[in-house]
Formats: structure tokens, sequence, C-alpha cells
């Protein structure tokens, strides 16, 4: 548990380095989706900007902690969550 914990609180700081950068280079009033300008409150763009840099880096980090394990260690879990 204390490795998602981890996991997770890194890829939130992340994901704010990720939001300052992003941010200082791009106006959210300018911002278009599927080709339509996007028309919610700066507010509403820095808060769902946040969490898919968040929800992105914390799939990354995931995904590098699942690689890191052996086959072994990988096909071992179900059966042991089984028990």
């Amino acid at each position: 548990m204390s490795k998602w914990i981890h996991l997770l609180s890194m890829s939130f700081i992340t994901a704010i380095l990720g939001e300052i950068v992003f941010f200082a280079f791009i106006d959210p009033q300018l911002l278009y989706l599927f080709g339509e300008p996007v028309e919610w409150s700066p507010l509403v763009v820095y808060s769902v900007g946040f969490f898919m840099f968040w929800s992105l880096t914390a799939l990354t980090a995931g995904l590098v902690v699942l690689m890191q394990k052996s086959a072994t260690e990988v096909n071992r879990e179900p059966q042991a969550r089984a028990r």
C-alpha cells in the first residue's frame, strides 16, 4: 500500500510541475478542443489539465513499477490473491 502512496505522491508533484510549465506558455482561453474553442473558465481548464497530468504521470509510474517485476512475480500474484 505504501508503494502506491509514494507513487501517487510523486506523480502529484510531477503533475504540479507539468501544469506550471504547460500553462506558463499556453493561455487557457486560447485552447481548442476538437476544432472548437474551449469556453470553460480558466479555473476549470487548469483543474482539468492538472488531473490529466496527474493521471498520465501516475499511469506511467504504475507501468514502470509493474515492469520492474519478474514474470514469476507477476504470475504468482493472482494465485496469492485467490487464497
